[in-house]
């Protein structure tokens, strides 16, 4: 896939995920994107790592009834927080992380998420995923969050040929028209849950099926 099928392919795609279920972050943020709340990403996106998606929303959801800023997170305890995010996956080591993170954004970013992924990356337990989603997602700054499902479904396609999901952000930042950076997690995530799946995908069910190269696809349907 180059970038004229990559033109042609994502018009599609955005019309074929409006019927899949969209990630729970991006449905937070759609509620109403004037009052966008990198604060709320940002922990979220703490949450959500080896989680999956439903019990990543609903303990978000619980927290954040609690406290929905770094100064009132700041003072709840961690067995608090614990209570409140469980069961998501490493809850405890997350809880702890999370009242750690609110004190540096306390003490050193005047109590706000910066908005640079410099800063993010600063940040103890953000990595690059998360903080691309900080800029995406919560400031609609430009930035290319590369997960499992960006990762995965990108070179499936042929459209990059990478083998970290790191390397594979580097690479569609150099190839990736900019109009698709903020929208391209998004749409991949419903996609790969939906359809593009890791193992035996529905290439029956795919609208973009005949721009996909279907690299090191061996099973599908």
């Amino acid at each position: 896939m180059n970038n004229d099928n990559i033109n042609k392919a994502l018009p599609i795609l955005k019309k074929h995920v409006k019927s899949l279920n969209a990630p729970w972050l991006e449905n937070m943020v759609n509620q109403d994107r004037r009052k966008r709340d990198p604060f709320k990403v940002l922990i979220s996106c703490i949450l959500s790592l080896r989680t999956q998606d439903k019990t990543t929303g609903i303990a978000s959801e619980r927290l954040f009834k609690l406290a929905s800023d770094a100064e009132t997170m700041s003072k709840l305890p961690v067995n608090t927080i614990q209570n409140a995010i469980y069961p998501v996956g490493f809850y405890n080591v997350k809880a702890k992380r999370i009242r750690e993170l609110c004190r540096t954004l306390i003490d050193n970013f005047n109590s706000k998420v910066p908005g640079d992924l410099d800063e993010l990356l600063k940040l103890k337990g953000v990595g690059r995923k998360t903080a691309n989603l900080v800029l995406t997602l919560g400031y609609k700054n430009p930035g290319i969050c590369v997960d499992t499902h960006v990762h995965r479904i990108t070179n499936r396609w042929g459209y990059v040929k990478t083998k970290t999901p790191e390397q594979t952000e580097y690479a569609l930042r150099k190839k990736l028209p900019r109009k698709y950076w903020l929208e391209i997690n998004g749409l991949l995530v419903a996609f790969g849950q939906g359809v593009c799946r890791p193992i035996s995908p529905l290439c029956s069910k795919c609208s973009i099926e005949k721009f996909c190269d279907k690299a090191g696809v061996k099973t599908r349907r």
